[in-house]
């Protein structure tokens, strides 16, 4: 199976070479009329791609010349991260459980099927460089077409909530600056242990932060990238939290879980053991979790809109998620190796 993403080669090979795409299908132009709003924009669709895969502005154009109209340039920070150690990617052999899932060569017949694990810890270029590939992917895009840049915070041992806060808005207003029509702030990764990695789990700690952003970034639209929840009532607390000052939530990212090998030595190593579980075998949570949100954003009317995220490699997958209440639909890992899915899903629809 043909892979954008190298998983033979390290992060660095892959940033600098870009994705590796066959010539682009014919993507038709959306009239004007035809199209739909997302946080107030007209964009071509509904479809788009996850914070993760699009790691730079060569990406961004390989992927918005194949009909991705929600493009998530991979999340930055205020100083450069080196990448986790590789191997970051995995296929896997998933059950619904919560327990180990099995790094795999044997992939199923139908990539629809595939699930994945991750696990690179938000590495990042020097905000010197992002800045400027920043402005770089926004030229690439066409007409219709939306920029959105992720942005996380890098706490220091001893930093306070605020300081943890202003290193956020540092971020955004950079992005924002750079040409960012949205700005996504990342307070959920799956392997990453310190502050950033669950900022979404504290409701108060959240209010906060997106305060800070909000004020950093003025009307610049604000996504909130989230992980599950262990209750409706924590769930519920986030987002009256957070709904004075953002503009949608992006909702799920990733569940984490044991990845290991047959022999049950870890994938990622002793340091990693759990890591950021996606594809097939989380849709339905995923799907879950949305309808969830939705319902409590609409029976409290709360000024919030829903990105979905979550195994989404068909139509019915898309289909899925806007039955649950999705105003948009993000893929994380199926455009590696179905780049195509967003032109097949439009026809589709």
């Amino acid at each position: 199976m043909d892979c954008a993403y190298d998983l033979a080669a390290t992060y660095a090979e892959n940033f600098q070479r870009g994705p590796r795409l066959s010539s682009p299908p014919n993507v038709s132009v959306t009239p004007a009329n035809e199209r739909v709003e997302f946080l107030g924009i007209p964009v071509n669709s509904r479809l788009g791609i996850a914070a993760g895969l699009l790691l730079n502005a060569k990406w961004i154009e390989g992927y918005a010349d194949r009909g991705w109209d929600l493009l998530t340039y991979k999340t930055v920070r205020s100083s450069a991260r080196d990448c986790y150690p590789p191997p970051n990617w995995a296929f896997v052999n998933a059950d619904a459980g919560e327990g180990p899932v099995y790094a795999t060569d044997d992939l199923p017949d139908d990539p629809a099927d595939i699930s994945s694990a991750v696990c690179f810890g938000m590495p990042s270029m020097s905000p010197e460089f992002w800045r400027e590939d920043i402005a770089r992917a926004k030229t690439v895009l066409h007409d219709g077409q939306l920029l959105i840049v992720s942005v996380v915070a890098s706490p220091e041992a001893g930093w306070s909530a605020e300081q943890v806060a202003d290193d956020y808005a540092q971020c955004a207003a950079w992005a924002a600056e750079a040409g960012a029509d949205v700005i996504e702030a990342n307070y959920s990764c799956p392997n990453v242990c310190s502050a950033e990695g669950q900022v979404y789990c504290d409701a108060s700690f959240s209010e906060m932060v997106t305060q800070t952003i909000r004020s950093a970034i003025g009307v610049t639209p604000l996504l909130l990238k989230i992980g599950v929840f262990p209750d409706s009532e924590k769930q519920r607390a986030f987002l009256h939290a957070v709904a004075d000052n953002a503009s949608g939530i992006t909702l799920v990212n990733g569940i984490a879980r044991e990845v290991r090998h047959a022999d049950g030595q870890p994938v990622f190593g002793d340091d990693y053991v759990k890591a950021g579980v996606m594809g097939r075998i989380i849709h339905e949570p995923c799907v879950t979790a949305v309808r969830e949100a939705r319902a409590v954003i609409d029976s409290e009317k709360l000024p919030l809109a829903l990105a979905a995220v979550g195994g989404v490699s068909g139509a019915a997958d898309f289909e899925d998620f806007i039955g649950a209440g999705a105003d948009v639909v993000m893929c994380g890992s199926s455009p590696m190796y179905l780049p195509d899915l967003a032109v097949e899903i439009k026809h589709s629809s």
